[in-house]
């Protein structure tokens, strides 16, 4: 059986509820039309399903569904998202992709065995290396090896148990790998992306994608908060380092970064769409599109119990952000003070509501407090139950074009087009 290659453009595409799946597609169409190639990645967490009450297996059956009603025929793929042996399980069967999450691990120390063979097989590196793309020469020193052994050796070990748990249930390339190392404090630098690459390659891990830690806040929803200069500045040289690792360590040759909550970072599309034109690089953006806001804005506008639906996620959602914002606290910058109250949004005919939920900084009705709350509150509409997935389905055709431009107009061809 063929092994599965990730095309070099791909897009992580979440639909929470399950119910847009041919409205994500579409904008696909439409830009291959565009002689744009992009890849659609179906991908909902663990964390998602258990909110929702949904389950992997969904997911296939919606990815399968969309493809067969429009009938794509390139690639498509089901993200297990964020995985680890805790949760693996559900999806190994439907899945086809898979970020292997380590973060636990990133920061707890190998075995000294292991910290130790691994240093001994990057010495050849010591001292000064010099990497195409990369202004300056970069250094690597003894006391490097040992703090990038220390922090991310056992998480690429955890990664590589994972990835052989998966190659012995589903087999040998018959799935893409995702290896994901966003969650920590600080950005990596040149040299510890490098380190972090050569330690997945004695894993023996062929990982396609990988998800470095980038500067700046990259919130839920909303905006890219940061240096854009230095954001600018680390992702050429992260494409640089990936350029030099699938060569010196015999990575896959389309291995590519992974921009994790990626959607609506509008100020960092330009850098990056430089970045990959510089570099002919391929990129995954995940997580694009905001589609389940997308749906409150369809509702909202539909008005009468379109409107309703959406005036009452939010109320619960207000009502319970404490616990709704937890799991997300380190994603999200939300100020109380900002947030409308009830009584206020149930006063908002549907264009208010949509006005002030769009991801538009040029309207004066945006409320970005308003549009994260609304975007971790999606438990409020899973409370709902079929009260509100009636209401997706009722207003379809409100919503569907909602769901293709956005993914279309303010992500795809800011990224990916005019090549």
């Amino acid at each position: 059986m063929k092994a599965k290659t990730l095309e070099s453009y791909s897009m992580g595409i979440g639909d929470r509820f399950g119910h847009q799946g041919r409205a994500q597609l579409q904008a696909m169409l439409q830009a291959r039309a565009e002689g744009i190639e992009v890849v659609p990645v179906w991908n909902k967490s663990f964390r998602e399903h258990s909110i929702i009450g949904t389950k992997p297996s969904d997911v296939r059956t919606e990815a399968d569904e969309a493809v067969a009603a429009l009938g794509w025929n390139a690639g498509y793929y089901v993200d297990a998202d964020h995985i680890n042996f805790k949760n693996v399980e559900p999806f190994i069967a439907c899945s086809d992709f898979f970020t292997l999450d380590v973060a636990e691990e990133i920061g707890r120390p190998a075995s000294p065995d292991a910290a130790e063979a691994f240093i001994r097989s990057c010495r050849d590196f010591l001292g000064t290396l010099k990497i195409a793309g990369i202004e300056r020469p970069i250094v690597i020193s003894e006391k490097t090896l040992q703090a990038a052994a220390a922090k991310y050796l056992l998480a690429v070990q955890k990664a590589g148990e994972i990835y052989r748990y998966l190659v012995s249930r589903k087999g040998e390339g018959q799935f893409i790998t995702e290896v994901s190392m966003d969650e920590t404090d600080q950005p990596q630098t040149p040299v510890e992306l490098l380190l972090i690459l050569a330690a997945v390659a004695r894993e023996g891990i062929p990982a396609q994608t990988i998800a470095p830690k980038f500067t700046g806040r990259f919130n839920k929803g909303v905006d890219y908060v940061g240096n854009l200069e230095q954001f600018e500045k680390e992702f050429n040289e992260d494409l640089a380092v990936i350029a030099f690792a699938v060569k010196e360590f015999g990575l896959p040759a389309n291995l590519k970064l992974s921009v994790h909550s990626g959607s609506d970072k509008f100020s960092i599309y330009p850098p990056i769409r430089r970045a990959i034109r510089r570099f002919g690089a391929g990129l995954h953006l995940k997580t694009a599109g905001t589609t389940w806001l997308e749906e409150l804005i369809g509702l909202a506008e539909a008005g009468g119990h379109g409107l309703q639906i959406a005036k009452e996620v939010y109320a619960k959602a207000f009502e319970n952000r404490q616990e709704f914002c937890a799991p997300y606290a380190t994603v999200i910058d939300i100020d109380p003070a900002e947030l409308p109250p009830i009584d206020e949004v149930n006063r908002w005919d549907g264009p208010q509501f949509a006005a002030a939920l769009r991801h538009d900084p040029a309207c004066p009705r945006y409320n970005p407090h308003f549009r994260q709350l609304l975007h971790v509150g999606y438990k409020a509409a899973a409370q709902m139950g079929r009260r509100f997935t009636d209401a997706l389905e009722q207003f379809e055709d409100q919503i569907a074009p909602h769901v293709t431009a956005n993914l279309l107009e303010r992500h795809i061809r800011p990224v990916f087009g005019g090549r």
